[in-house]
């Protein structure tokens, strides 16, 4: 079935209270999926086809958030919807929230920069309630234009969590920032002091990667979790074949749920270790590769190493 046979188009904020979650979905079961979320979190709903959301955001007074929930592509009317979100969010309209399947990350991604647009893919309920939950707390405070105890509320668990995951992430990455395989990205002439950097052969970095999968098959894979030195691994391992890889791929590399990949990709791009490159022949997609910098201290890591065994 169609998503627009469940369009609704009541005008919204006709009630007191605040005002609803417009939800713009791509099925019957995206939408229950959003509604269920949103509900759950004490809002009222209101829900669109994707065929239909720019057209109902060009009428929107207001709204409490704006949930896009995605189980398919569908095509030109979500490019469009996409790029109506990151403009909408440039201009702190409204909270958004995109939530869609794996499948669906290239995509998305190439199209939503902006970093106060919530993402998530193949989500558990945890995480759309979290992301529902940061969205709506943040835009209350700049609302309010006063102190506003979050600690209070229902979400102030879940909210916690996913700051102690910030922290956790920030804490690796100012360790890596010291360890042998990277060097710092501001003091990029230490690495250029010593001439030009060994080259790697690409079956020892295949080796390397195949070693640190290997560990799955006699241990919990979540007890390795490191997806910072896996994306790094893959990265240099593309650039040695001369592959390029796209958002998509690098999530898979990293062996951790795609959302938490997303987080990781964002602040090793923010730290200067990644490149983002668009595909000058697909509009909806987005390569990554090493900076030169990380490009560089991942093969001079390599040298360092030698033979010995790295996983």
């Amino acid at each position: 079935m169609n998503a627009s046979s469940y369009s609704e188009t009541s005008p919204l904020g006709d009630y007191a209270g605040p005002p609803p979650v417009l939800i713009a979905a791509s099925s019957l079961e995206a939408r229950a999926r959003a509604t269920l979320t949103a509900e759950a979190a004490g809002f009222r709903t209101s829900a669109v086809a994707i065929e239909d959301a720019v057209s109902r955001l060009d009428q929107q007074a207001m709204a409490s958030a704006l949930w896009v929930e995605v189980d398919r592509d569908a095509g030109g009317p979500l490019d469009r919807l996409l790029d109506r979100v990151q403009a909408e969010s440039g201009r702190g309209s409204f909270p958004a929230i995109v939530s869609a399947t794996a499948a669906m990350i290239d995509p998305v991604v190439a199209r939503i920069q902006d970093p106060d647009v919530q993402l998530l893919f193949d989500a558990t309920m945890t995480d759309r309630a979290v992301a529902l939950a940061m969205a709506t707390a943040w835009t209350r405070l700049k609302n309010d234009g006063r102190a506003h105890d979050v600690s209070r509320e229902p979400s102030a668990d879940r909210l916690r969590q996913l700051s102690d995951e910030v922290s956790r992430i920030a804490a690796t990455l100012a360790r890596l920032s010291v360890a042998p395989g990277v060097a710092p990205v501001e003091r990029p002439e230490v690495a250029t002091q010593h001439g030009e950097a060994p080259n790697v052969s690409l079956d020892t970095v295949r080796q390397v990667i195949r070693a640190r999968r290997l560990r799955a098959r006699f241990f919990d894979e979540e007890l390795f979790a490191d997806p910072a030195w896996d994306m790094l691994l893959d990265l240099l391992q593309a650039e040695i074949a001369q592959h390029r890889v796209p958002v998509s791929s690098l999530c898979i590399a990293a062996a951790v749920p795609a959302t938490t990949a997303l987080r990781w990709i964002k602040t090793m791009t923010d730290a200067g270790l990644f490149k983002r490159r668009a595909d000058p022949h697909d509009g909806r997609r987005v390569f990554v590769e090493l900076s030169p910098t990380a490009s560089e201290s991942m093969r001079r890591y390599f040298g360092e190493v030698g033979h010995i065994a790295m996983v």
